[in-house]
């Protein structure tokens, strides 16, 4: 599950490297092919700018951005996709399809949806406000806070913030995949998933490299439970969606399979494994789903617990737009830390050229001359998303669709990307694709 597929990792990692500058690790962006529901309603302008415009951004007409969101849509055959963007010029909002397959129910930004490896922003969060109160630092030994993880004396926290812990990713274990298929409904805990885990040796020597792997943010989990004295759910609800008024935002219990109402049902074509190890599909399966003789799958109520701090939370667009905003400008951590968040991304590959960075829970890239985002992405059968905020340009972006991949193999809201940055940024001619 890359980034959870839980978020985002080679299929949807980089934002620059596939398109020309922008996009997400492993899948060149292409466009969705939306099953034809209704038309999106109007995506209209809800605030006045605050400031004059960059001349980085183009003057956004309401119809041709939902318009063009609509055709890339339409191009990968996602059952719904909602964008939800915010500039100086205001908000706009596109939503395509249906929340539900075989309804005519439109998705919204208030929709509830599973959220996957978008999750790690706030894990890694919650760790930076435990540093901020002297109840841990990040230089402390994974060891210091959960027993039983292999050379955990050699692993610091901060290294499994930024990916460079060495640890084998559970979610590339084939025999989890084959399990979530044959029990979807069983509950998982976060020592299972590590159990999983280290049964494998490590990638390579703490430090020394970069590779995402879900592992480190389980264990990121148990570190914040150890520290704050209390379960995870309880803080994220207590010192982030509350202080944030982020009301649809939750984690749930590990037995709890529901979402909130209102949500969108999430679907995949095949297997648990084509959304946690990213295989391909073969050309049948391409082929069918193409043609509509093969159905996808819905994995709205599949037991999501295997993820919890890596990839468990559910929220909204509407949510999501307001938390990436205020963890890149200031409104979760103090000065000095917040200072230290904002430097911590690190080239993935030193000697790549992509300039893909990923920090405490974060990733960062430019894509332009004029614009570099902080972002995330999340995948997860059923669900895939992006969460985005440009600092220099004011401009936030959450997109998210409810079918993880399209038959062609992309990351459907990771392919949505380059459609609607063309839109917003002046000068960018960034490919789309096909489905």
């Amino acid at each position: 599950m890359s980034r959870l597929r839980a978020g985002t990792a080679p299929r949807t990692a980089a934002l620059v490297s596939c398109a020309a500058l922008l996009i997400g690790g492993c899948a060149a962006p292409p466009a969705l092919t939306a099953l034809s529901g209704p038309a999106s309603p109007p995506a209209a302008t809800a605030e006045s700018a605050s400031g004059p415009t960059s001349p980085a951004l183009r003057p956004i007409d309401p119809d041709r951005f939902r318009a063009a969101v609509e055709r890339a849509a339409k191009r990968l055959m996602v059952p719904g996709a909602v964008v939800q963007l915010r500039t100086p010029q205001g908000n706009f909002r596109a939503a395509v399809g249906t929340a539900e397959r075989g309804t005519a129910e439109p998705p919204t930004t208030r929709d509830h949806f599973r959220i996957a490896s978008n999750t790690k922003t706030m894990t890694a969060a919650l760790i930076g406000l435990l540093a901020q109160d002297g109840r841990l630092r990040l230089s402390d030994p994974v060891s210091d806070y959960v027993p039983g993880v292999p050379g955990g004396e050699r692993i610091t926290i901060e290294q499994l913030l930024t990916m460079r812990s060495g640890l084998y990713n559970y979610t590339d274990a084939p025999g989890l995949a084959a399990s979530l298929d044959a029990d979807p409904g069983r509950a998982r805990t976060p020592r299972a998933m590590l159990d999983i885990a280290f049964r494998h040796p490590p990638d390579f020597p703490p430090g020394t490299s970069y590779a995402y792997s879900n592992t480190n943010y389980v264990l990121l989990g148990l570190v914040a439970e150890k520290a704050g004295g209390r379960p995870l759910a309880r803080q994220f609800q207590d010192r982030l969606f509350t202080p944030l008024g982020l009301t649809g935002t939750s984690l749930p219990g590990v037995e709890d399979r529901s979402l909130p109402a209102p949500y969108a049902h999430g679907y995949m074509y095949g297997g648990t494994a084509y959304a946690l190890v990213d295989r391909p599909y073969p050309a049948d399966v391409r082929a069918a789903a193409r043609s509509g003789k093969l159905r996808p799958v819905d994995y709205t109520h599949q037991n999501p617990s295997y993820a919890t701090a890596a990839g468990g939370v559910i929220s909204t667009a509407d949510d999501l737009s307001t938390w990436i905003r205020a963890l890149v400008t200031g409104k979760v951590f103090g000065p000095a830390f917040q200072r230290q968040w904002l430097h911590s991304p690190r080239a993935e590959d030193p000697g790549a050229r992509d300039g893909q960075e990923y920090g405490y829970g974060i990733a960062h890239q430019r894509f332009g001359p004029d614009a570099a985002m902080y972002y995330h992405g999340g995948e997860l059968p059923g669900y895939n998303s992006f969460i985005g905020y440009d600092p220099d340009h004011r401009v936030t972006l959450v997109i998210w669709t409810n079918l993880t991949v399209s038959p062609g193999g992309r990351a459907t809201a990771i392919a949505l990307l380059p459609t609607v940055l063309n839109q917003v940024y002046a000068g960018l001619s960034l490919p789309t694709g096909g489905g």
